[in-house]
């Protein structure tokens, strides 16, 4: 999201959040999203690295109270909300310990906890020792966190995103390690390094992993990653790995309402309307070097990052698709006046508000299924999964999607879930 600078003073009709500490409860019966390259970055930028972070700017939009860490030329790399405190965790890349303590320090003024990517494998992050290169460092890996946890405050949760290495011991050895270090949480990306998104995920690999971290004693919740569509989806993903939460990526992308229970199905008439109001323009004389918008009144989201996510939500065949296509061809907020409508984003804004606040003293929703939901299969049936697949099977299990392979989870590890 981008943001303009306004001021560098909180507005007084904002309250600063109390200080609440997260403890890994806190982390546990939840579905979750992960922090995600473009659409989780303002101007469709990498993560957060922690050099970026230091030199940044904090600025507060007085009208919407919209936090704002601007970089060069008053771009900003990362905005937030203060409703968003208590669930909100900042995630920094960074290959050094001080670097890392410092940007944390940047932002822990808005955020409930820090985390470590140790999982991002794209170059930009690999190539100066972040993200995923910390798998084979873990000597540097868990300096890191242990320097985050000793020198932040209490009331500031710390926690890692890891991946699995190739080799089951050695996934155990590390986790060893990090639980070690003081975190309140591991989240877990079930692929290795070298895999990628359209690989199924290798998901049966964690209840081991989640029983190895329960069996220190410690207190550290461990949240699964990879391959999970939607609510029930992340109940069936807690039987078969005993995992604490579960976390969605690249689906939420395509609905960001798979969280609910109820999740909404023709986005065209529900959702997407709503979306562009709360990222709309606040004044049509703030315009970038090439003549488009690029601030709004709320989420302050840039022109090309929302186009970018409309265009990522997945439409029903038999939706209007007049809509989808308009935002696809504007070249600006402005283009979409007729469609839009009031653009003042104020009684979506609200309702978000009064739901992020109802959801304080509300019982969490996410529950294991039951184990007779999960039936063991016989091992004869599970051997006979086994078998690899010729070049054309393969090709078609890559088209399927992560529900698909529910009944095949239970045939791959028939004591799953129990």
């Amino acid at each position: 999201m981008s943001r303009r600078s306004l001021s560098s003073s909180p507005p007084r009709d904002i309250k600063r959040p109390r200080l609440i500490p997260l403890t890994p409860d806190d982390y546990r019966n939840g579905v979750m999203l992960a922090p995600m390259v473009r659409s989780g970055a303002p101007r469709l930028g990498p993560e957060m690295v922690d050099k970026a972070m230091v030199l940044a700017e904090r600025v507060v939009d007085p009208i919407s109270g919209t936090i704002s860490y601007n970089g060069k030329q008053e771009r900003a790399m990362f905005t937030c909300h203060p409703i968003e405190k208590p669930y909100l965790i900042f995630q920094v890349g960074s290959a050094d310990p001080d670097l890392a303590v410092q940007a944390a320090r940047v932002v822990m003024d808005d955020v409930s906890g820090i985390e470590l990517n140790c999982g991002c494998p794209k170059p930009f992050s690999t190539h100066a020792g972040m993200g995923a290169a910390l798998l084979t460092n873990p000597d540097l890996l868990c300096s890191i966190l242990t320097a985050l946890r000793r020198e932040l405050p209490p009331h500031i949760s710390v926690s890692a995103k890891i991946r699995l290495l190739p080799k089951q011991e050695d996934t155990l050895s590390l986790v060893e390690r990090i639980v070690n270090t003081g975190i309140n949480c591991l989240t877990i990306h079930c692929r290795t390094r070298n895999m990628r998104p359209r690989e199924r995920a290798l998901i049966h690999r964690l209840k081991e992993v989640v029983d190895f971290v329960k069996g220190f004693g410690g207190d550290v919740a461990v949240i699964e990653n990879g391959d999970c569509v939607g609510f029930e989806d992340a109940r069936r993903i807690r039987s078969i790995t005993g995992a604490d939460s579960v976390m969605i990526a690249t689906a939420a992308e395509a609905n960001p309402t798979v969280f609910s229970p109820t999740p909404l199905t023709n986005l065209e008439e529900t959702f997407i309307l709503p979306y562009l109001r709360l990222v709309r323009v606040l004044s049509l004389s703030t315009w970038s070097a090439r003549g488009r918008n690029i601030t709004c009144k709320y989420l302050d989201n840039h022109w090309a990052s929302t186009k970018f996510c409309v265009s990522q939500f997945k439409a029903r065949k038999s939706a209007n698709k007049a809509l989808r296509e308009a935002v696809i061809k504007a070249k600006g907020y402005t283009d979409l006046d007729a469609l839009v409508g009031t653009w003042t984003g104020d009684e979506e804004f609200t309702a978000i508000k009064a739901s992020i606040e109802a959801r304080a003293t509300a019982p969490p929703i996410l529950l294991p299924l039951s184990e007779d939901t999960l039936q063991p299969q016989s091992q004869s049936q599970g051997m006979a999964r086994k078998s690899r697949p010729d070049r054309g099977q393969r090709k078609t299990r890559e088209r399927r999607r992560p529900t698909d392979y529910w009944e095949e989870d239970r045939r791959h590890f028939p004591g799953a879930g129990t």
